[in-house]
């Protein structure tokens, strides 16, 4: 008898080749994915659904008792920390970059002594050098948790500033804190009393190793118009007509640069200032009387904007605690569908050729 053998050398036709593989898929679609491991680790990358299957066989459960040492830490990559070869894009230097609205209870000392917990907004920004790929983000986050139980001030921002500035290796650093200030206000005729939210924001600027703190505050209040007032007494005079003049809300942002040899600007001051230079600011606790006494003071402080930022810029000049500083005010008009702007700044830190095209859009409060 002869027995012929297949050639086992032989390279298979297409067909074949077709035949197997459907051959092996049917099989696969009743094995298991340890029968198809078992059989050829490679097999579960031809049949259907085994592109997402891979070899060796990961956990798919959370491993909550893995603890990581240091040994484990130096594995890790890193690429914000690689080398200048990982750059994209222009080799250039980054004035600003970190995080913002990263937010933390803090506490603030008040002018009488107490201390206040307020939610803060926090941006931290350093420099990044033309060679280098970029930061560790989170340093800045750690550095403000080493400080978030002490009460804040100017000196325990510098601290922090400190800190990540030479964690980061950054020549240039920034800090800037916003929150929401309470400030109790007397009502001005019916012996009420409520609270008055001040937007406020500490900013302390380290820049070619020179640093100055900023304080930024908005301040509300209510401004009508010296024209439409004339306007609205000569009808009532020569035609005997009742009119009104037209006022509205408007914003002030004030913005100072603290005096490193002077006393302390507290928060309180700087709104009393403000409210000496423009009295007419927005109420809390409203009856009849304080209505009436309200167009009293509003008809007393009648105010273009030109004279709202030079009133402010009146009471800033007269403080010795105050450096350079900037005033933008906001009317927002009641009789156009625009509103009337004001810049004025003292001094080269606020000095600028371009206004920001947002600026004044963010000067509106909704109550």
């Amino acid at each position: 008898m002869n027995i012929h053998t297949p050639d086992i050398t032989a390279i298979p036709e297409r067909d074949e080749a077709e035949a197997a593989l459907d051959l092996l898929r049917r099989w696969a679609k009743s094995a298991s994915t340890t029968d198809i491991l078992e059989l050829d680790p490679s097999v579960a990358r031809l049949v259907p659904g085994g592109d997402a299957v891979d070899y060796p066989s990961f956990a798919r459960d959370y491993p909550s008792d893995f603890a990581v040492n240091d040994g484990y830490k130096d594995t890790l990559p890193d690429l914000q920390n690689g080398p200048s070869s990982l750059i994209r894009g222009a080799k250039q230097q980054i004035q600003h970059v970190g995080i913002s609205n990263f937010r933390l209870p803090l506490r603030v000392q008040t002018r009488v002594g107490d201390a206040l917990t307020l939610e803060t907004s926090v941006t931290g920004t350093v420099s990044l050098e033309a060679d280098k790929k970029g930061i560790n983000m989170s340093r800045i986050m750690r550095s403000f948790y080493q400080y978030a139980e002490e009460t804040f001030s100017f000196e325990v921002i510098e601290a922090a500033l400190d800190d990540y500035k030479s964690d980061l290796e950054s020549f240039d650093a920034r800090i800037q804190m916003r929150f929401s200030f309470p400030m109790k206000i007397d009502s001005l005729r019916s012996g009420l009393s409520g609270y008055q939210y001040y937007d406020i924001a500490l900013e302390l600027v380290e820049q070619a190793g020179v640093r100055k703190k900023i304080m930024h505050l908005d301040y509300i209040y209510s401004s009508t118009c010296p024209c439409s007032l004339e306007l609205s007494e000569h009808a009532r005079v020569t035609r005997g007509q009742l009119a009104t003049p037209h006022s509205q809300r408007s914003v002030a942002r004030v913005s100072v640069v603290l005096d490193d040899d002077a006393k302390c600007l507290w928060f309180e001051d700087l709104i009393e200032a403000c409210r000496r230079a423009v009295p007419t600011e927005t109420q809390v606790m409203v009856k009849r009387e304080d209505e009436q006494a309200f167009a009293e003071l509003n008809a007393a402080n009648p105010i273009f904007v030109e004279d709202a930022a030079r009133l402010f810029c009146e009471q800033l000049l007269a403080d010795v605690r105050v450096g350079d500083f900037r005033v933008v005010a906001s009317h927002q008009e009641s009789l156009h569908s625009h509103d009337a702007v004001s810049v004025l700044t003292e001094g080269d830190t606020f000095a600028s050729d371009s206004i920001d095209p947002r600026m004044f859009s963010t000067l509106f409060h909704v109550g």
